[in-house]
């Protein structure tokens, strides 16, 4: 008696990849967000020394 099926061990892996791949995702949009506010930031503070 087996537990585990070839379809339901491949089923397993496109979930689990999908999860790996949705986290990454994730992460990705945080960084690039965080990255958009550090330029802003940086941006003004060009901007207050030119003043």
């Amino acid at each position: 008696m087996k537990l585990f099926t070839t379809s339901s061990n491949t089923s397993h892996l496109a979930l689990l990849v999908a999860l790996a791949l949705s986290l990454f995702a994730l992460a990705g949009c945080n960084t690039i967000d965080g990255a958009g506010k550090d330029i802003e930031r940086a941006g003004e503070e060009i901007q207050n020394a030119t003043d």
